[in-house]
């Protein structure tokens, strides 16, 4: 495969947000919204496929020579997370459709937008390129959350623009002193000079700072689970399978390329990697929202995905891309799910929602199934999730895999409280009296009695059902993924063919 091929796939989404902007048109929007990820998303599949013959694929842009150029590099780490965040982006459009949210003018421009800084950060093989890139992600996110959601939103928009601002300032500086202690930027030399010191660590520290506050890890999350719940449900689903999973998937890079062995410093990422795992699973329990609860299991999911760059092993990375395969399949499924819930009874809320369980059999099954990969139990991904970072952690063969294992299951336990409490006080108990439909004159009509008649649409539930039967494919037949994923964790430990495709004129 030509290398340059890389380039179109941030071109098309590129090109597509300019049309949807230049051409007015409801049904054009539509199909750019399924066209571009799609197209993306088959494209990871093509790639998955080239690199079990050749490792790694470069393309320097413009010709210069290696150092010089913007490289953009591709190995099956970032082919499997094309696939991902395309799958997630396609579901999330196909829900945005279904409720109509998409009309918004410029909203199909914008997500398209956002598209392309998610897969220009996944491609590039440049530091202060990733930086560019992760602005183009993000200044589209803070429109989307002003024209989508609850009234609060723009309240918490305030606070994730100065959180995102502040966090990409301390980014830009970060790449700043690595340019200043390496003399570069670009990941392939970076891996080439070895483990950093002095200086150098202390910049590569400043710039995995940045991206922890970013990915939503403990104690840095307060402003993920406050600004993602209240935009809707399928702008959160889009959110949570992008934005913090961009930044994972760069902590992953960056710490392995710099670093063959756990870093001398790696007791910091230990201690933010528990504190997310509980500190999210606990902090659901007190929550009177599902999508609130869930947003707080997307900061456990982080603690369980850091894991892999805390033992830099081959198995434990293998698990950690294996988890954040299920943790974003999962939540997305989730969150449609009960964006479906939300767009029929108007509510997500406790106290006004309950007894959905004999009203809804299809959400209440799909919400079943999302529940239980989320606590690590079959027939879904998450079993094969937490089997994976528990058997990483035990194979580390020192106190600290104990103290991991200790960690991952009591989150699960946790996480199994705050969850029942949650179906307990929706999907269980009495059959709902009354409801708050959609009004088209006033937007939220108030409560009045729900009539037998009142179901959730089959359209709404279809994208929570590709997710959540992703999910369940994934449990039966794990051996692609596993092998995939044990792919990509070779890659990041063996940098000799990145080198080489990169340096290489």
């Amino acid at each position: 495969m030509n290398p340059a091929f890389l380039l179109l796939l941030i071109g098309v989404p590129l090109l597509a947000s300019a049309l949807s902007v230049l051409i007015t048109s409801r049904t054009f929007d539509r199909i750019l919204l399924l066209a571009a990820p799609s197209f993306v998303g088959i494209s990871g599949i093509v790639l998955l496929v080239v690199h079990q013959q050749q490792p790694v694929l470069a393309h320097s842009v413009g010709g210069y020579v290696p150092g010089l150029a913007i490289p953009f590099v591709s190995d099956t780490f970032t082919a499997l997370m094309l696939v991902l965040t395309s799958l997630t982006a396609v579901a999330s459009c196909i829900f945005l459709i279904t409720t109509g949210e998409d009309q918004y003018r410029f909203v199909p421009a914008l997500i398209l937008m956002m598209l392309t800084g998610v897969y220009g950060a996944l491609l590039t093989g440049d530091l202060f390129n990733f930086f560019v890139f992760i602005e183009v992600m993000v200044l589209p996110a803070y429109a989307l959350i002003a024209v989508t959601g609850t009234w609060r939103r723009l309240g918490v928009g305030r606070m994730y623009v100065m959180v995102n601002l502040l966090t990409s300032t301390i980014l830009l500086i970060g790449v700043g002193f690595v340019y200043g202690a390496a003399g570069t930027v670009n990941i392939a030399i970076l891996a080439q000079m070895g483990a950093p010191t002095g200086q150098g660590a202390l910049a590569i520290g400043v710039v995995l700072f940045a991206l922890i506050i970013k990915a939503g890890g403990a104690p840095f999350h307060g402003w993920l689970v406050r600004s993602y719940p209240n935009t809707s449900a399928g702008m959160m689903a889009l959110f949570s399978g992008l934005h913090s999973k961009v930044a994972l998937y760069a902590i992953y890079r960056i710490y392995t390329t710099m670093y063959g062995e756990p870093a001398a410093w790696v007791n910091v990422i230990v201690i933010i990697a528990i504190a997310s795992i509980l500190i999210g699973s606990l902090s659901g329990i007190g929550q009177n929202r599902v999508r609130n609860v869930l947003a707080f299991q997307m900061t456990s999911g982080v603690g369980h995905i850091l894991l892999g760059v805390v033992l830099l092993t081959s198995t434990a990375l293998g698990a950690g891309a294996f988890y954040m395969v299920h943790h974003m399949i999962t939540m997305s499924g989730l969150l449609l799910i009960m964006g479906a819930v939300e767009q029929t009874y108007g509510s997500g809320s406790f106290k006004k929602l309950t007894g959905l369980a004999g009203r809804e059999r299809w959400a209440t099954i799909l919400m079943i199934l999302g529940l239980f990969s989320l606590i690590g139990l079959p027939p879904t991904s998450g079993l094969w999730g937490k089997v994976g970072l528990i058997t990483a952690a035990t194979g580390s063969g020192d106190a600290l895999g104990w103290w991991l294992v200790a960690a991952i299951v009591l989150g699960a336990i946790i996480s199994l409280l705050a969850l029942q409490r949650m179906w307990r006080n929706t999907f269980w108990g009495p059959p709902m009296q009354s409801y708050r439909p959609d009004s088209a004159e006033t937007g939220r009509a108030p409560a009045e009695p729900i009539p037998k008649s009142v179901r959730i649409p089959a359209r709404l539930l279809v994208p929570g059902t590709i997710m959540i039967g992703v999910s369940v494919a994934i449990f039966a037949y794990p051996e692609p993924l596993l092998e995939i994923t044990a792919r990509a964790a070779a890659g990041l430990l063996d940098h000799s063919a990145y080198i080489e495709a990169v340096t290489t004129p």
